[in-house]
């Protein structure tokens, strides 16, 4: 707890047997009272090895649901667990655990809402190994994003982020994607509340381990980023209503 205030951590995991362990011995249990484990549907053993290490929430989705369909169930499971911080940290180790309390304390302490950790502030994303076709498509995007919605986010793809309980509760999570793109409907959503995004920079690893999507999803992913933003622009104007902001 951090002033009270349950600190639970989600882990949406996919084949992720190899960088699991690594990934949870680093979380700083003297502040995380709750971790949740989402297999969507792995074909290793993912699941198997989550309840070896003693993780005592894990859900197996027996068809794969996709990024965005496992959040929901991640989401949905902190809010049933009474989670005040909910902190998602993907297990393939790309993002260090050991960022949680910093994350954690600007949330407990009312600073923010919501905390993204950077991997573009600084030199974290290129000094980690980002290839450099997804550090300009990041770039590019992120220009436009902030254009449209009318924002300085450093990035809207770090996949390291944290929510207020309030936050969850006031957005329509279910209305998304249940694929990659659901991470900037979030942030779509949120902004459109008018809630605040704080931002802390974050180192990042890329190896052969830790996961990340192809070429071809890469585009599927930056044209509907690009959707979200106009989407967002014109709810704004009051020219469409669309059911993610209802």
């Amino acid at each position: 707890m951090i002033k009270n205030q349950r600190v639970c951590v989600v882990m949406p995991a996919y084949n992720a047997a190899q960088t699991l362990e690594k990934t949870y011995k680093e979380i700083p249990f003297d502040i995380v009272d709750e971790v949740i484990l989402v297999d969507d549907a792995s074909s290793d053993n993912t699941t198997e090895l989550a309840h070896r290490l003693g993780i005592r929430h894990v859900i197996r989705h027996e068809k794969n649901k996709g990024y965005g369909g496992n959040q929901k169930t991640c989401y949905k499971k902190a809010l049933d667990l009474n989670a005040d911080i909910v902190i998602m940290l993907h297990p393939d180790y790309q993002y260090t655990p050991q960022l949680i309390p910093a994350i954690a304390h600007l949330i407990a302490s009312g600073l923010y809402p919501v905390v993204l950790a950077s991997r573009i502030l600084g030199k974290g994303a290129l000094k980690g190994g980002m290839p450099y076709y997804k550090y300009i498509a990041n770039r590019f995007l992120t220009f436009v994003q902030n254009l449209l919605i009318g924002q300085k986010l450093s990035e809207y793809h770090t996949g390291y982020r944290a929510f207020s309980r309030e936050v969850l509760e006031n957005i329509n999570l279910e209305a998304n994607s249940d694929d990659f793109v659901f991470d900037n409907q979030m942030l779509s959503q949120i902004f459109f509340k008018d809630y605040e995004i704080g931002e802390v920079t974050c180192p990042t690893k890329y190896f052969p381990e830790a996961s990340s999507i192809n070429f071809q999803r890469s585009v599927k992913y930056g044209l509907g980023v690009l959707q979200v933003s106009f989407t967002h622009f014109f709810a704004k104007l009051g020219i469409i209503n669309p059911k993610i902001y209802q």
